[in-house]
């Protein structure tokens, strides 16, 4: 019997699944909703009911008798979680500083209020809204949006109908923001306790295609000291005045111009940061746990000089649904990189679906990108059957 406290989780997919691990490790026992049998983390987490996260009933179920309640995602209303405070359980992060996750619009607001560097944006209702904020741009739906949905790039008015239609029958705002002409996207990963401690990852350079995060390299190469400095204090700033317990990730752009401006957040381990579970001295998935548990944090400190994550994205079409294919990866890329780490989600192969990730690490970055690349291709089935 375990007298830890209890930890539930909120949604099964892979987020969840790799807190299991540090969990084990710490001696915390977790409890998931899941929103289906079979799910993700639920093939690896026992204690699990079947829910829906936007139904108070079942998040009082899956609550019951923890110390405190996580996410694994952001779209709890946040009506249910200030019930879920009102029965005494501790929600963290709290919906006070989820709400900035969840809507843009709140999110950028308070950035402004705050002085954090951002793109120029507004609220907009109309295609005259549109015009008057200027074209081209980019325009989000405020909530509900996630890998590139509810984002569409508009250069004409005729763009614009489109995400009008999907705002008007969503009952959400749209939200309008320059096109910025950035150099590439860095993702500042911090980790924040009820207590006030926090650490900062080493700043990260992400690759994104369609809106899918598809590689990270950690650190970001060749990013100036004192803009990295910048982008952890930002960071940082944000978790502090938020009031975030648990990890943050704060996406930014690196303008062609020298500045960062902040671009997304996410108050929950992040696909920037799963290069921390083999490059890092803690990862970032317990240093969660140890947030929310209000545990002194792990060092947030690289193993090595560098870190190379590629996403594991679901291959062609008629893959769909072959789960089990991707363990036929293993024989080719343990054998090519016994230093490979290789993360499979168990997840249902669809195209373009993240179903897993490959860690390389190392002295080299040309290396450990080549490592990390060739090991995700293959299990995609890009390179065929050939051999080295």
């Amino acid at each position: 019997m375990s007298f830890a406290p209890l930890v539930a989780v909120v949604g099964g997919g892979q987020l969840a699944r790799m807190m299991a691990e540090p969990a084990a490790a710490l001696g915390v026992p977790l409890r998931l909703l899941a929103e289906a049998e079979g799910v993700s983390a639920a093939q690896v987490i026992v204690d699990q009911l079947v829910g829906d996260h936007t139904d108070l009933d079942d998040l009082r179920a899956v609550t019951a008798g923890a110390h405190v309640v996580t996410f694994d995602h952001e779209h709890v209303p946040t009506e249910h979680l200030h019930a879920l405070e009102g029965d005494g359980v501790a929600v963290r992060p709290g919906p006070g500083a989820l709400v900035h996750a969840q809507d843009k619009g709140v999110m950028r607001e308070r950035l402004a209020a705050l002085g954090v560097p951002c793109p120029r944006n507004a609220i907009v209702a109309s295609v005259d809204d549109v015009e008057a904020f200027g074209l081209p741009c980019v325009l989000k739906t405020t909530r509900g949006g996630y890998d590139g949905k509810g984002v569409w790039f508009v250069r004409s008015v005729d763009d614009v109908a489109e995400p009008l239609r999907v705002a008007h029958e969503k009952g959400v705002r749209l939200l309008a923001e320059e096109l910025v002409d950035f150099r590439r996207e860095l993702s500042a990963l911090v980790a924040r306790s009820p207590s006030g401690q926090a650490a900062a990852y080493p700043v990260v350079a992400s690759t994104q295609v369609d809106g899918i995060c598809l590689e990270v390299v950690a650190p970001a190469p060749d990013l100036d000291p004192e803009l990295a400095a910048q982008a952890q204090q930002v960071a940082l700033t944000i978790a502090g005045e938020l009031d975030v317990t648990g990890v943050l990730a704060v996406e930014m752009f690196e303008t062609t111009d020298g500045r960062i401006l902040v671009n997304e957040l996410a108050m929950r381990p992040h696909n920037t940061g799963h290069w921390t579970q083999d490059g890092a001295v803690t990862s970032q998935f317990e240093n969660h746990l140890r947030a929310v548990l209000d545990l002194p944090l792990g060092s947030p400190a690289a193993r090595a000089p560098w870190t190379v994550m590629v996403n594991i994205l679901g291959g062609p079409a008629e893959q769909s649904g072959q789960v089990g294919r991707l363990y036929d990866g293993y024989p080719h890329a343990m054998a090519r990189d016994p230093h490979l780490r290789v993360h499979l989600y168990g997840k249902d192969l669809r195209p373009g679906r993240k179903v897993g990730h490959v860690n390389a690490y190392g002295d080299d970055l040309d290396d450990c990108l080549e490592r990390a690349r060739h090991a995700a291709a293959w299990f995609r089935g890009d390179l065929g059957n050939e051999s080295e």
